[in-house]
């Protein structure tokens, strides 16, 4: 059975979630979570995501930096935010962090996890 692995380049919690908030609306050019900036508005996860993530059909696991580091400590060093599916335990990218910051929109994301997602 295969999971979609979602890895926010942010830490976890509610001050942290508080100050990336800040973060995006004072300095959207430098903040470092592109994922965050294409799936969350100011306060809570789109509309549009949620319904994309709930309506796959399979696992969903989302980890922020440290606990994806800790869960996966073969993929340390993969350059975050990204998109993942693990698949028997082994982990395979499939939208990095590069691909991320090229993308325009969230629409332009949904599209693309469409083409390289596992048939479920």
């Amino acid at each position: 059975m295969s999971r979609l692995v979602i890895v926010y380049n942010a830490n976890a919690g509610l001050l942290a979630g508080a100050m990336d908030s800040i973060h995006k609306l004072i300095a959207p050019a430098t903040y470092p979570c592109r994922l965050c900036a294409l799936t969350h508005g100011f306060f809570t996860m789109r509309r549009d995501w949620r319904a994309f993530v709930d309506g796959l059909g399979m696992a969903t696991v989302v980890h922020h930096r440290p606990d994806f580091r800790l869960a996966f400590p073969a993929a340390a060093d993969w350059p975050l935010p990204l998109l993942a599916v693990e698949e028997g335990g082994a982990l395979r990218q499939l939208v990095s962090a590069a691909e991320l910051a090229g993308l325009p929109d969230l629409a332009a994301l949904i599209a693309m996890l469409r083409e390289r997602l596992p048939r479920v």
